[in-house]
């Protein structure tokens, strides 16, 4: 009669999950402290600055504030930056979106050109002017076409932009119906291709539009850049942002 095998001796069985290693719960300590000490403390302000060419400007402006201006212009990609010895916290972002971080509290407050708060409506408030990167807002188009007028005419003035509410509301406070072709860049080709009669866009010297055969017709208004504040931040936080504004402001 053949020998019953043997069975297996298996090992017993534990409940649940097994202990981890003492020399494992040391490395997860580790890690804990070193994630926790990398933190960086967190700042009195957030401030949403366009990136762009009036960041030095911004830069020079913002050191009278305390901030170190290689915060700002470090040749970098980084888009939030810490300045420990003002206690403030920069956003570099486009321009058009500086309002949005804004007005949803991503940031106290912000600097951003007047034409982008005109052309859409925020729930913000703007108590500075800083004054600079001044330019206007303008119609502009071909020479021959300058006072040229169009109240007659059985089609309306086609006109190429990316401000469409500015534009619109600009010439129907004249009684003119328009025809607005949205153009993001390179509007200044509307004209001369013929996608429209004339154009409204930015304008500081000039120079792109002379080269480009157009010329200014009218002024719409006149551009700067300005400091917007969040209206809950501005209660909670308003020595601080009064502080800030102080320094920011002209001479």
């Amino acid at each position: 009669m053949a020998k019953a095998k043997k069975k297996a001796k298996l090992p017993p069985k534990t409940k649940g999950r097994a202990k981890p290693k003492p020399a494992a719960k040391a490395k997860r300590a580790v890690t804990k402290k070193a994630a926790a000490v990398a933190l960086p403390p967190a700042p009195e302000l957030v401030v949403a600055i366009p990136k762009g060419r009036v960041l030095k400007t911004l830069a020079e402006r913002f050191a009278r504030a305390g901030v170190d201006p290689a915060v700002l212009l470090a040749d970098d990609r980084t888009l939030v930056r810490d300045d420990p010895r003002s206690g403030l916290r920069f956003l570099l972002l486009k321009p058009d979106d500086v309002p949005t971080y804004v007005e949803y509290g991503s940031a106290d407050v912000g600097v951003v050109g007047r034409d982008i708060l005109m052309e859409r409506e925020y729930d913000l408030y703007a108590p500075l002017d800083l004054g600079i990167g001044r330019c206007r807002l303008a119609v502009c188009g071909k020479p021959e076409d300058k006072g040229r007028i169009r109240r007659g005419s059985a089609a309306p003035l086609r006109v190429a932009t990316k401000f469409s509410t500015l534009a619109r509301r600009h010439y129907l406070s004249r009684g003119e119906q328009v025809d607005i072709v949205y153009v993001q860049g390179s509007v200044e080709l509307a004209p001369i291709l013929g996608l429209a009669d004339v154009i409204v866009d930015l304008v500081e010297s000039g120079e792109t539009l002379r080269q480009n055969g157009l010329i200014e017709h009218e002024t719409i208004c006149e551009i700067s850049s300005v400091i917007i504040a969040n209206r809950v931040a501005l209660k909670l936080k308003r020595e601080r942002i009064s502080r800030l504004l102080e320094a920011l402001a002209l001479a």
